[in-house]
């Protein structure tokens, strides 16, 4: 059986299409396989029952009105945060999370995982809880190495999510070619 020129050429590139796919999956594979389980786990931890991320509590009061001031607020996560977890944890704050809905503040530090809600209106401790989803969520993008070697503008992230991302892009180009390359195999070789 004679193969056509263009028939070559496809094979060719079905093949070229192949090996890349393979060697760059063998190549990141357990990057792949951490970004799927944190993907997972990310998705479901509204749903893990507090075992990801904390519950988010009920305060007493939603309206704004009747809450403390949020530096009042801030020094008695401070305090709680010495004296019911450890003293030797930084304190800088990462973000403080007002949900007036709710009627609470979570204040949420920068350094370590831990969070500390906190009654909007009255001040008292809601919840103390680690925020596993923020451990997870640093392994999903990468930036858990910048965390680990502080750096400041987060190059790892952006080198991690590039080279991911690009590896995806070329995995879901060479996969639809390798699905679609012998389609059109099939059809010149019965056109011929």
């Amino acid at each position: 059986m004679t193969y056509h020129p263009s028939k070559k050429r496809q094979a060719k590139i079905i093949r070229l299409f192949r090996k890349v796919h393979r060697k760059t999956g063998a190549l990141l594979f357990v990057f792949f396989f951490f970004i799927s389980v944190s993907g997972l786990l990310l998705g479901w931890k509204n749903n893990s029952n507090g075992t990801i991320i904390p519950k988010t509590q009920n305060g007493t009061s939603t309206n704004l009105k009747e809450w403390l001031p949020i530096n009042q607020l801030h020094q008695k996560a401070l305090v709680i945060l010495h004296d019911s977890i450890s003293t030797n944890l930084d304190n800088t704050i990462d973000r403080i999370d007002i949900r007036k809905n709710k009627g609470i503040v979570k204040f949420v530090f920068e350094n370590h995982y831990w969070e500390i809600q906190l009654d909007g209106a009255t001040g008292n401790l809601l919840s103390i809880g680690k925020r596993n989803s923020d451990l997870i969520e640093n392994i999903h993008d990468g930036s858990i190495l910048d965390k680990w070697f502080n750096t400041s503008k987060k190059p790892f992230k952006l080198i991690y999510t590039t080279i991911m991302g690009g590896s995806l892009l070329l995995f879901t180009i060479s996969g639809f070619w390798l699905w679609f390359g012998p389609k059109i195999m099939k059809r010149t070789r019965k056109k011929l």
